[in-house]
């Protein structure tokens, strides 16, 4: 059996994962709050920590939501009433971890646990998760696409937050915070920095041909999935930015 024939729900994921991680990344990277996905993915994990440690497993993907849109509207109110909103969001960041950690301590499988929030076994996704995730995405792209730009103000904050709250809260239990966080910035960060091709359109390429080709690497020479996801992207994303970037940009 061949491996797209062993794995194509995780090929077909992965290329979902980053088509939707780049329309919030490009986003993300302009208004300048990098951290905010790690931060509410990071809060969305309590929910799947508290789940498997004290639940049995029951209860995760609720409770992976609640968080995560808890995580959201703090994010999206902050926006418009805290000053310095990057250090708001790194602050966030700090107490989701911190309290990640706590709870985990809890468990005597701790530190199993943590790897698998940090970053999943993407390989072996099921035929019923790839459906479920696939169809969260394309109904949250389709909301990004033609109702997002027609709202504004608080309302257009929390819509935005809300979607990518709807998101993170999937994609942490099919991936990974630190995978999920890799998604969002390192494709849309190489689609700004290049100018010729449309800015999702090249992240979305570009970042699955790198996803694709970590998952190969990690089949064939054993590696863990996630984490080589996160090595080949982003190295992949430093070289074509250091290449791709004009030269004026440099010297700024």
């Amino acid at each position: 059996m061949s491996i797209i024939e062993l794995f194509w729900p995780a090929f077909i994921l992965v290329v979902f994962l980053v088509f939707i991680h780049s329309i919030f990344g490009l986003e993300i990277i302009k208004r300048g709050v990098i951290f905010t996905d790690l931060a509410i993915g990071q809060i969305a994990a309590i929910g799947m920590a508290i789940s498997i440690t004290y639940l049995h497993g029951q209860w995760q993907t609720p409770m992976v939501l609640g968080f995560a849109v808890l995580a959201a509207l703090l994010i999206s109110f902050a926006t418009k009433r805290v000053a310095h909103i990057e250090a708001f969001i790194g602050l966030l960041y700090a107490l989701g971890i911190s309290f990640l950690m706590l709870i985990l301590a809890q468990s005597s499988e701790g530190t199993e646990l943590f790897k698998q929030i940090s970053a999943a076994d993407i390989l072996f996704t099921s035929s019923e998760a790839l459906l479920q995730s696939v169809l969260l995405y394309i109904s949250v792209s389709l909301v990004m696409f033609f109702v997002y730009p027609r709202v504004k103000g608080l309302i257009k904050e929390v819509l935005f937050f809300s979607m990518l709250a709807l998101v993170v809260s999937s994609s942490v239990q099919n991936s990974g915070v630190l995978v999920v966080f890799s998604l969002l910035i390192a494709p849309a960060y190489l689609g700004l920095v290049q100018t010729k091709i449309r800015p999702l359109v090249f992240a979305w390429l570009m970042g699955s041909s790198s996803a694709l080709l970590a998952m190969v690497l990690s089949y064939f020479y054993d590696l863990p999935t996630g984490y080589t996801i996160i090595f080949v992207l982003v190295l992949i994303t430093l070289i074509g930015v250091w290449i791709l970037s004009p030269e004026k940009d440099v010297k700024s």
